[in-house]
């Protein structure tokens, strides 16, 4: 079986996901997205097929994450461009929940004073995540 998207985010992230959510299983999970066919949510994580868009929304409810961190791992999955920069234009930058917490303590931090990101700020907030 042919598998174009094994090493998408998006397979890795349902993987994890499904482990994740014992004892719930794969079958509670893919009926609770809506599939018909439970083998879907392993084809998904296998990267033997891609995320529809349009069932971004109901598998982030099955699997109990943010449906815009879920939507975003869904495009980039896709590698369509022209696609990705439309939605873009349209929207503006798509933002998770968890990006929308840290941007919350960030004007909180820094007194809602719109801090520019300097070299300094920048290296600071890498040493956060070891980078």
């Amino acid at each position: 079986m042919k598998r174009p998207y094994a090493d998408s985010d998006l397979a890795a992230f349902i993987a994890k996901r499904v482990l994740e959510l014992r004892p719930k299983s794969q079958i509670d999970i893919a009926g609770e997205a809506g599939f018909v066919n439970a083998n879907v949510l392993s084809m998904l994580k296998s990267g033997a097929t891609k995320l529809p868009l349009d069932r971004v929304l109901a598998l982030a409810k099955a699997l109990e994450c943010d449906p815009k961190r879920l939507f975003l791992l869904a495009l980039q999955q896709r590698g369509n461009e022209t696609e990705k920069t439309a939605i873009t234009d349209i929207f503006g930058t798509v933002v998770t929940r968890n990006e929308v917490i840290w941007l919350e303590e960030l004007r909180d931090a820094s007194g809602r004073s719109d801090p520019s990101l300097t070299s300094r700020s920048r290296a600071a907030l890498r040493g956060i995540f070891s980078k």
